[in-house]
């Protein structure tokens, strides 16, 4: 059986299609008694509203969108997206808010939902993470008219929305540590490498150089896996002057790379130090515990909520939230370099 309707409702009760529309909208021109008796009905036969309906009355959906184009397998162990979804739908549900989640492929596949979630009006709004350097979705969601918000760092987003933390402050902050340290070796296993923030990370990489007399730093691009920065890892540790010090994108690629070190016989700190740039319980755990920028990700999460409730409530308003730069917190997996280290691999 199809999608009950209000003329199954009708049929039912052996009413007119418009008494029980009168019933459904609370509107006066029925009795309680059949009032009470359309409802009854519409409970049963388990009817909903039409979301194109109530859009053609000015109702809300009272819901938001999040599409991520990410392999779902790395989302699935990454504790960064976890604590933004659990504060994107904390603060949404104080106001009743529901949100409605998809993992596609790509962003065509991306754009594709967008146009369908908004035509069918299954949603108010919509949440737009990992911006990429030649993003077609900004067009797309201006063009639809559909508020949203954009989770990334600086840079143009066109008309919307958006809140940021300033990437390449966080990897500066990094790399001044461990060049006072004393490393001048220093290695960055990065994310996908048409994702903004991913790209101000490795040119802060890069403008240390000179400025802090780095001999040697290079940037080798990943999916944020724990495969792939296993991969990376092997690789830099198989150099003939491999790195004393490696930055990682993600908790989870950290924790792969300092499996490897040991599978290697290379030993962190003494020989490596490692950092990563989300913090997690991953890294307060593990053994050394790890370096890490740390940041209130949870509360990330109820800050972008905040922002795009206030766009839907005010469709002209224009926010562009900067929140604080995520912070070095110094743990057991970082120290100066050791004096005559051997820089073969093992």
């Amino acid at each position: 059986m199809g999608r009950p309707t209000i003329a199954d409702i009708a049929q039912r009760v052996g009413v007119s299609k418009g008494a029980v529309s009168f019933a459904l909208n609370g509107r006066p021109g029925v009795s309680e008694a059949t009032r009470a008796r359309i409802l009854e009905v519409a409970r049963e036969m388990n009817w909903r509203p039409h979301s194109a309906a109530r859009a053609l009355g000015g109702a809300r959906a009272e819901a938001v969108g999040l599409v991520i184009a990410r392999p779902a397998s790395t989302l699935g162990v990454e504790p960064f997206f976890a604590q933004l979804l659990s504060g994107l739908q904390a603060r949404l549900s104080r106001q009743q808010v529901a949100m409605h989640l998809l993992v596609v492929e790509d962003s065509e596949a991306e754009i594709e939902v967008y146009r369908e979630w908004t035509s069918a009006h299954r949603v108010d709004g919509f949440i737009l993470v990992d911006p990429k350097v030649r993003d077609p979705r900004f067009a797309a969601l201006e063009e639809l008219g559909v508020p949203a918000v954009v989770l990334g760092g600086p840079g143009r987003h066109g008309a919307l929305a958006s809140v940021w933390a300033d990437d390449r402050e966080a990897m500066l902050s990094v790399v001044d540590y461990l060049a006072a340290l004393g490393h001048r070796r220093v290695a960055h296993v990065a994310g996908l490498p048409g994702l903004r923030h991913t790209q101000r990370r490795m040119r802060a990489l890069r403008d240390s150089v000179k400025r802090l007399g780095l001999v040697d730093a290079v940037s080798l691009p990943t999916d944020f896996s724990d495969a792939e920065g296993a991969a990376a890892t092997r690789t830099l540790l198989s150099r003939g002057s491999r790195p004393t010090a490696i930055v990682y994108d993600s908790d989870v690629m950290a924790l792969a790379g300092l499996g490897v070190a040991g599978e290697m016989g290379v030993t962190v700190p003494a020989e490596l130090s490692i950092v990563a740039f989300d913090d997690s319980v991953l890294t307060r755990v593990t053994h050394p515990s790890i370096t890490s920028l740390s940041r209130d990700t949870f509360a990330l999460g109820g800050q972008v909520a905040d922002v795009l409730l206030e766009v839907i409530a005010d469709p002209g308003a224009r926010r562009d939230l900067k929140t604080g730069t995520p912070r070095l917190v110094v743990r057991q997996s970082t120290a100066p370099p050791a004096l005559g280290r051997r820089t073969k691999a093992v």
